[in-house]
């Protein structure tokens, strides 16, 4: 009797186990299927994934040197024309120091070739007058024709010095301005060495530190404009062909489920292309797609959405209203 009792209590407890075990298949399959229908897009509405993006700029050197300093960090926000850094600029001041050199050298002989044009000039004139007395002279037969070949002969050397010392007024002034060309030419550079920032933005990476020599073009800073963030998507011709650059848009982050960010549409690929590589599988890349790029209407207004955070992007192609996740 005892067995009997014991296995009776054993299959009531299997029956209680077998129950509550269906309860939960049933509760994770109607928890399933309305988180299905939650995730469900309405009709008129498309989504895409994407990771947000800033337009980034690369502050790098102009000419090669050896990197002086470095005034700011990762992170640090600067404003428009900061300087950032600066290039050690102490042979280039010597080279330009010599240029000034050449140029007040350059200034004194032209000061000399134009008191000589003058000198010429005189000359000149002079033999002109002595021409003109002798020929008088020969008129009236006080003078030989051999007096006037002597005199015809100083006046064309006369001319001739005067031309030549045009000549030289005329290449004086040029060294002047290769003088002051390579004068600005070098001022050019060492401006160029001072790197400032041409927008205002926040420092993502530090690329290179001081006592480091870098060629031409060597990258020092990242740069990132925070007021300028987007999302691109990739959307098949179905969706992109009802879309319209300017509609609103909305960018929903996996860090930021609860915050959906405005947007609008600022570009939409005229050409198809594969699926890059990043997005979807093997199989996704396979699909022609087009791109679409989503725009932060007020990039500020959540500090928290950063560069390079993933999410999914949402546009409509009907006249709908948003869904209550993404107003």
């Amino acid at each position: 009797m005892p067995q009997e009792a014991a296995m009776s209590q054993n299959n009531h407890t299997s029956r209680i186990f077998a129950i509550a075990l269906i309860a939960l298949l049933l509760g994770a399959g109607g928890f399933g299927y309305w988180r299905s229908t939650q995730d469900r897009l309405p009709e008129g509405l498309s989504m895409g994934n994407g990771r947000l993006e800033s337009t980034e700029v690369q502050i790098a050197a102009k000419i090669p040197g050896r990197l002086a300093e470095v005034r700011v960090d990762e992170g640090d926000k600067v404003l428009k024309g900061q300087l950032l850094a600066r290039m050690d600029t102490r042979t280039l001041e010597a080279q330009r120091a010599q240029a000034e050199a050449e140029v007040l050298r350059a200034k004194e002989n032209f000061a000399a070739a134009e008191a000589n044009v003058q000198l010429r000039q005189s000359e000149q004139l002079l033999a002109n007058q002595e021409l003109k007395r002798t020929q008088e002279l020969y008129k009236r037969g006080f003078a030989s024709s051999q007096l006037i070949d002597q005199q015809q002969a100083r006046q064309n050397t006369g001319n001739a010095a005067v031309i030549a010392a045009q000549a030289q007024v005329n290449s004086v002034k040029a060294a002047i301005g290769a003088a002051q060309a390579q004068v600005a030419q070098l001022n050019s550079e060492i401006d160029d060495s001072s790197l400032r920032a041409p927008i205002d933005g926040i420092i993502q990476l530090r690329l290179a530190e001081p006592g480091e020599v870098l060629g031409a073009g060597g990258r020092v800073l990242l740069l990132i404009d925070p007021n300028d963030q987007y999302m691109n998507l990739y959307l098949p011709a179905s969706v992109t062909g009802r879309l319209t650059v300017g509609s609103e848009a909305r960018i929903l982050l996996d860090a930021l489920p609860q915050q959906p960010l405005p947007a609008k549409i600022s570009f939409v690929a005229a050409k198809s292309q594969f699926t890059p590589k990043e997005v979807e599988t093997r199989d996704e890349r396979q699909k022609l797609v087009f791109r679409v790029k989503l725009r932060l209407t007020h990039p500020d207004a959540v500090p928290q959405a950063k560069p390079g955070m993933p999410g999914a992007g949402y546009v409509r192609t009907a006249d709908i209203d948003w869904p209550a996740n993404l107003q």
